[in-house]
């Protein structure tokens, strides 16, 4: 088997060491430095600090570079990988392999083939911005983050991150409005550094720490429910008799088959270059967490995409099934991916970590301020960044904050930050003087926030932890939204800074002004209780409960010149991307729909007539032989009722989803999808609970939930 190229069941050989192994499938920098020219080299680093283009005969260069090293390794194909708006990635392998005129083969791989491949584009979703008869797609090389190479069985595939477009230009990916998204930050971000005296930096990037929550089910339990195999919840399911409530499972010992199964994860990824960091027990039985250390939030989001798969695959390796759905099991936590964000430049200074100095203090706040407004000013986007069916089932229990898009800051910098308002001296919770004069600032604590896991948004110290993302969501889309409104904001800031020629009072009236307009989505408290959705809703928060409602945002005046701005999405592409999301919404819970009416019908009602008919049968006997039926007879008659229930359930499943199916157009098949279809699922589902308690338990034709969640 080629070096690199093995799986990490391998890995429990000693001698192998892990900083050997990490990155030794991936065509990283240091490979680059050995084996491209240094001019090539030196290129490369150019268009990535300039995000410039890479000429074809410096691409013919690196693509062979990169063609014998993966033979090395093995692989005999290439693939662009990209991740189009399925949410999924996707693939389309081509081998080295090029005929030659005497009838052999040669290896070869152009610089052409490395910037751009053409993958049918007609099956993807595109939103009506291309018609099925319109193929033509283009994947192009994002040379920002490196190629890698990944085995899937006996296969061995060097992959090139990429973009994907339509054949005219339009975006139909995750990675495309992201990667516009940073440079549209970039630029602003180094506008208000240079207002702020900073003339070195000459790039601010963004960067992302994603923590992946997932559950592991034992494939057999899997595979006996229809709902796991096709939703990847459940869709049925009565609470067992102990879940979460003695918070046993959260940081506890992680199970040998569990642990076993997160070692090979962790070799995987590392000789992938993924970073992963952090694993623990979560919350909730059978649930559990990987997160990686930070990167630059394009790499991390690919990263957290090669995060997903490879936990579905080495799961299957392992006899598991990774759920990374957002609520797999109703009752208990739900999964999601706490997105991490920051700002920070190409020396290193964290634009959101407080600083040293009064003029490091001066950019800290500027920057902080400039988040607060955005986010005040963009919730509704920031709150459909995360919509989808599955997140709709997570948010606002259980450990998962509420639709309401709100600020952590803690008590200490919402102090020192409302000083700007009141425009006069405060003193903070450790007493000390915070002075109105930003130039005269002293230098702030590192730890100035406790953590709040009810809040939505929170300040942790030198970043902001978005808590809303689902675990099976792509991160991109959260992150080219978040980009995008923290530099409208910067721009606006910007303009204001670039006419004056009195930085510091500039600076101090911004503050002042944020604060005073934007500190209504500052709130520190409990976000679970209902004093604060009345709170909420006094402050002229939004409430956007479901993702049929959110998605209005999408088309606004406010967001379409916003993104037009920016150049991230236009107008077109943007009406596409609502478009899609309806559609997945709307086709998502119709799946769940179909599902839960055939599990109904083929299996809990079946089962529940056979039990009714034994004891209808015992019913007969002890009446035949004289005695009193009673109990029996409150037994058969409970049963009845319930399965009347039921069949009324599955009538009433039935009727919603052949009214969504005559529906035209995404979002009124969406809109009665949440009216119709997911009413009539709970209605059907609480009956065949019930029926569960009742029903002979070798009868019952489910893995229950206490099996699924304990049983390793």
């Amino acid at each position: 088997m080629a070096r690199g190229a093995n799986s990490g069941k391998e890995f429990n050989d000693q001698s192998e060491q892990v900083t050997n192994i990490f990155g030794e499938n991936v065509f990283n920098l240091a490979v680059m430095r050995e084996r491209l020219p240094k001019n090539v080299f030196n290129k490369l680093l150019q268009a990535n600090s300039e995000g410039s283009h890479i000429d074809p005969a410096t691409a013919d260069i690196m693509a062979n570079a990169m063609k014998d090293w993966a033979i090395e390794r093995g692989a005999t194909h290439y693939c662009h990988w990209f991740q189009p708006m399925t949410g999924m990635t996707a693939e389309k392998h081509d081998s080295f392999i090029s005929p030659t005129a005497d009838g052999r083969t040669i290896m070869e791989f152009s610089g052409r083939e490395l910037i751009q491949g053409e993958p049918d584009a007609s099956s993807f979703p595109s939103g009506g911005l291309r018609a099925t008869f319109e193929a033509r797609g283009y994947t192009a090389w994002d040379c920002t983050n490196p190629v890698f190479i990944k085995e899937d069985g006996k296969n061995i595939t060097m992959f090139i991150p990429s973009a994907f477009c339509s054949y005219t230009g339009e975006a139909l990916d995750k990675k495309t409005p992201l990667l516009r998204s940073n440079e549209a930050l970039n630029k602003q971000a180094l506008r208000i550094l240079r207002a702020l005296g900073n003339t070195t930096a000459q790039r601010v990037l963004t960067t992302l720490g994603s923590e992946q929550e997932y559950f592991l089910v034992d494939r057999d339990f899997v595979e006996a429910r229809l709902d796991l195999l096709l939703t990847g919840r459940t869709l049925f399911g009565a609470a067992p008799p102990k879940g979460q409530e003695m918070s046993d499972h959260y940081f506890g010992h992680i199970h040998e088959r569990v642990a076993s199964f997160m070692n090979e994860l962790n070799i995987e990824l590392w000789r992938l270059g993924v970073s992963a960091k952090t694993q623990h027990n979560e919350v909730a039985p059978g649930q559990y967490e990987i997160a990686p250390v930070f990167s630059t939030v394009n790499v991390a989001t690919d990263h957290n995409q090669l995060t997903m798969e490879t936990l579905q695959k080495v799961a299957t390796r392992r006899g598991f099934v990774c759920l990374l759905h957002e609520k797999p099991f109703a009752g208990l936590n739900g999964s999601g991916k706490h997105n991490n964000w920051s700002m920070v430049t190409d020396e290193g200074l964290n634009l959101l970590n407080p600083g040293k100095t009064p003029k490091e203090n001066e950019i800290f706040l500027v920057f902080l301020c400039a988040v607060i407004r955005a986010v005040d000013k963009y919730s509704d986007l920031l709150r459909a960044s995360v919509t989808g069916a599955g997140n709709d089932q997570r948010l606002g229990g259980h450990e998962a904050p509420p639709a309401i898009i709100s600020i952590f800051l803690g008590q200490q910098l919402t102090e020192i930050v409302e000083q700007f308002e009141f425009g006069s001296d405060t003193k903070t919770r450790e007493g000390g003087q915070i002075q109105l004069g930003v130039s005269t600032l002293p230098p702030l604590p590192k730890d100035l926030t406790d953590r709040n896991r009810t809040s939505p948004f929170a300040f942790t110290g030198n970043r902001f932890e978005f808590r809303m993302v689902g675990s099976s969501a792509s991160t991109a889309d959260p992150n080219f939204i978040l980009n995008s409104i923290v530099a409208e904001v910067l721009a606006e800031l910007a303009d204001e800074f670039e006419k004056t020629n009195d930085v510091n009072k500039t600076a101090q009236n911004i503050l002042k002004r944020i604060i005073h307009e934007n500190k209504k989505v500052i709130f520190n408290g409990d976000n679970y209780c209902e004093a604060w959705i009345k709170e909420a809703a006094s402050r002229g928060l939004p409430n956007l409960k479901d993702s049929v409602e959110a998605l209005q945002a999408f088309m606004t005046d406010k967001a379409v010149e916003l993104f037009e701005k920016h150049k991230v999405l236009s107008k077109g592409e943007l009406a596409a991307r609502q478009d899609i999301f309806f559609e997945h919404y709307a086709q998502t819970t119709v799946i769940e729909g179909q599902t839960a009416l055939r599990m109904a019908k083929r299996q809990i009602l079946p089962a529940a007539m056979e039990f009714s008919s034994r004891v209808a049968m015992s019913v007969t006997a002890i009446k035949e032989a004289g005695a009193d039926p009673g109990t029996h007879a409150k037994a058969l008659e409970k049963v009845c009722a319930l399965i009347s229930d039921l069949q009324n359930g599955i009538d009433a499943l039935t009727q919603a989803l052949e009214a969504t199916a005559s529906l035209e157009g995404s979002k009124k098949r969406a809109s009665s999808a949440r009216d119709t279809i997911l009413p009539a699922m709970a209605t059907l589902r609480s009956a065949a609970d019930s029926l569960e308690l009742e029903i002979d338990a070798d009868l019952w034709p489910l893995p229950t939930y206490a099996e699924m969640l304990f049983m390793r």
